[in-house]
């Protein structure tokens, strides 16, 4: 068997121990293991296909970001390709990129990514390429599996960060706004909201009423406590009016850009308040360095489920944490809708319970 790794989309902590996970076990049953460099452009004429082997994935489990690049411009269903004027047309390379594949006489792909690369996997399969699909995205919100490598080390960072800010938005009085990713889900925002006890935490999933955000923070003046600290998720948006863009989606299958509501927030906050008040806006910070113990083992899981997956000829399917082992489930049950934070979780009725304002 000739296996081909693919990383598509974003980078997060933990890609290299899958990585690792899926080489070694393809290694361990006496097949050949393949990098597909930069997306599909090691297949497509923009990068190499490298051989991979214990030697290649030596030491790199605790290393952030993948040892085979990625992208987030890599469809090979809208290849973004420039035209003499100027402007990018895009372009469906899909069969040249499945002919290209079996030239190479690879036997299936194992494709690493969120649910933008996910979805390019299930088109694949259908297309009749052996696909086995594998959830990286720090923002938790693939479906299908109760958490994806990278985000725990996401909200590690995010709560460092939120652990530092309290202390410096003590000593000056004043009020700390906090932007973290995760998109259109507020998993990240709330998971490290609570963890680093922010006293606002406003997420996509509950669309925010700032009269709501500020008398929390009169609230808290009252009691005696000069500041206060709130996070706010990149994809958060006030009610009746519109998420912050940084820019439109750009061509290759690139989603827009989100980013700007925590600057948004902080300026209406003083506005109102006449408190001082200063954002923060930590961004990639959350997608590097290493890997946290859990997403280690999550990713090494995930690899060497992979590989399984391709043993026992099982396709068209993403593996899948569901306590307390991995599975698999079908990838076009995981595409159907994406997991967004349930309002009725026990994660959300604790912040509650804490006095945490959501925003409503």
């Amino acid at each position: 068997m000739r296996i081909a790794l693919s990383t598509g989309g974003g980078d997060a902590p933990g890609l290299n121990a899958v990585i690792r996970g899926a080489v070694l076990s393809a290694v361990h049953r006496g097949w050949s293991a393949y990098g597909i460099q930069r997306g599909f452009g090691g297949l497509l004429g923009q990068d190499r296909v490298v051989a991979l082997g214990p030697d290649e994935v030596r030491g790199i489990t605790h290393v952030g970001g993948t040892i085979l690049g990625t992208t987030n411009r890599s469809s090979p269903f809208k290849w973004p390709v420039p035209q003499p004027d100027g402007t990018v047309a895009e372009v469906d390379r899909s069969d040249e990129l499945i002919a290209a594949f079996q030239a190479h006489g690879f036997d299936a792909l194992i494709m690493i990514g969120g649910d933008g690369s996910l979805n390019i996997a299930q088109r694949l399969y259908e297309k009749g390429l052996a696909v086995v699909g594998v959830p990286k995205t720090i923002d938790n919100d693939v479906g299908g599996t109760q958490q994806t490598f990278g985000f725990d080390t996401a909200v590690a960072t995010a709560t460092d960060a939120l652990d530092k800010v309290h202390s410096t938005a003590e000593s000056h009085g004043r009020v700390m706004v906090v932007e973290v990713m995760g998109r259109y889900a507020g998993w990240i925002a709330l998971n490290a909201g609570i963890s680093g006890s922010a006293d606002v935490i406003l997420m996509p999933e509950i669309p925010f009423d700032m009269d709501s955000v500020c008398r929390k923070i009169q609230e808290r003046e009252e009691r005696g406590r000069q500041f206060s600290v709130v996070v706010v998720a990149e994809g958060a948006a006030p009610r009746g009016g519109a998420r912050a863009l940084k820019g439109p989606a750009a061509a290759g299958g690139a989603m827009e850009r989100l980013g700007g509501m925590g600057e948004q927030v902080a300026r209406e906050i003083e506005r109102r308040t006449g408190k001082e008040t200063r954002s923060l806006t930590l961004g990639h910070l959350q997608r590097g360095g290493s890997p946290t113990t859990f997403d280690r083992l999550l990713a090494l899981r995930f690899g060497a489920a992979a590989v399984r997956c391709v043993a026992n000829k099982v396709f068209g399917v993403m593996v899948a944490y569901q306590p307390p082992g991995v599975g698999h489930v079908p990838l076009k049950d995981v595409l159907a809708k994406p997991k967004l934070v349930p309002l009725d979780s026990d994660t959300v009725s604790t912040a509650r319970d804490l006095g945490v304002c959501l925003g409503d």
